[in-house]
């Protein structure tokens, strides 16, 4: 039996809907158990909505700019953990922390997730585990997705675990192993249809109901070869700006574009598990779990069943497994999973900065 620890995790998707914050106890009795404590959702304001999207700009990963943006940014993730703690009086051992992708280009070796481990464990006082994925791809792995061993460990009564935020995942064991994958954009593109009508999202996938869909597009966004790889592969902001934004920024019919793009994210996410043939539970969460019309038309895509679990699961399940990987790693146990990742073999991830 392995006593409860407490740890905070942060998670800051590449939808830019903000940052979320679960305070989380663990405990092992032969298997992981978990109790969300506390949970909170920070929005950012347009400075820094548009600091972070802006970032993805810079010519070179290795500019002075990008690097004083990473300890603004750890600064910023500080004094917002900070408030958390006080918010609800916590008293964490671990502050696990996602960061905010700026670069994800394993086929380079190369990944970055600002938000400085140093300069956040001074500005909130506990000690803080962070960039989780770069020891990952500097083995050969895609450094993604990660949250495959908290969906093996944490969410084991559901054989297939998928997440819907910027980018679509799904994990499931094949001959008990865990393997998982980036399957397509997701709310990346809707978020970004939506926010042409002045809105941040979607709301239960209104617009999206109330098109079209454009038989032509559909094609196209489902001929990418990406479709066709084999795992392990993974997605950044970079698909998104090359392949998916092309086909939509100069068109004004945003609902039948909204229909046409759910259509699309449904068909891809039938076709990742059709390889199951048994039916079976498959756990939805992330923010398109709240998107009433994407659910309905993964459902019609998929003989398997979607269960759509409380809002605490949707909301923080990411922000939950990052705490779990913390955990992980301060225990020194495997995190990565090479069978997820292609990777050489598995890691316990993760940089650890003590307050100074």
């Amino acid at each position: 039996m392995i006593s409860k620890i407490n740890i905070i995790g942060l998670m800051s998707g590449s939808s830019l809907d903000g940052i979320d914050l679960v305070d989380v106890d663990f405990w092992f009795d032969g298997i992981w158990h978990f109790d969300i404590i506390a949970k909170d959702n920070v929005d950012y304001d347009e400075t820094w909505r548009h600091r972070l999207a802006d970032a993805f700009n810079v010519r070179t990963p290795h500019a002075t700019s990008l690097r004083q943006l990473d300890l603004e940014y750890g600064r910023f993730l500080g004094l917002v953990t900070k408030r958390f703690i006080d918010k609800f009086h916590l008293k964490p051992e671990i502050v696990a922390s996602h960061g905010h992708t700026i670069f994800h280009r394993p086929q380079e070796h190369y990944t970055l997730q600002i938000g400085d481990g140093q300069a956040l464990a001074d500005e909130c006082g506990i000690t803080v585990i962070n960039d989780f994925r770069t020891e990952d791809v500097l083995k050969g792995g895609q450094g993604a997705p990660l949250v495959p061993i908290g969906d093996k460990l944490l969410f084991s009564d559901y054989p297939i675990c998928l997440n819907i935020g910027g980018i679509a995942n799904v994990s499931y064991d094949v001959d008990n192993q865990r393997i998982a994958y980036d399957i397509c954009i997701a709310n990346q593109a809707l978020n970004y249809l939506s926010n042409r009508l002045s809105l941040q999202y979607d709301k239960d996938g209104l617009i999206a109901r109330s098109g079209h869909i454009d038989d032509q597009l559909l094609t196209t966004l489902n001929s990418h070869p990406f479709y066709t790889q084999k795992h392990p592969k993974s997605l950044g902001r970079e698909f998104f700006e090359e392949n998916t934004k092309p086909l939509l920024e100069n068109r004004d019919d945003i609902a039948d574009m909204m229909a046409t793009f759910v259509e699309h994210i449904a068909i891809q996410i039938g076709a990742s598990v059709k390889t199951i043939r048994t039916p079976s539970l498959m756990l939805i969460t992330g923010g398109g779990a709240k998107n009433k019309y994407l659910v309905e038309r993964i459902q019609a895509n998929t003989k398997h069943k979607v269960f759509v679990p409380s809002d605490d699961i949707i909301d923080y399940k990411e922000a939950l497994v990052f705490a779990f990987l913390g955990l992980l790693r301060s225990r020194n146990e495997t995190n990565v999973l090479k069978s997820v990742t292609g990777a050489k073999s598995d890691s316990s991830s993760g940089k650890i900065y003590k307050t100074q």
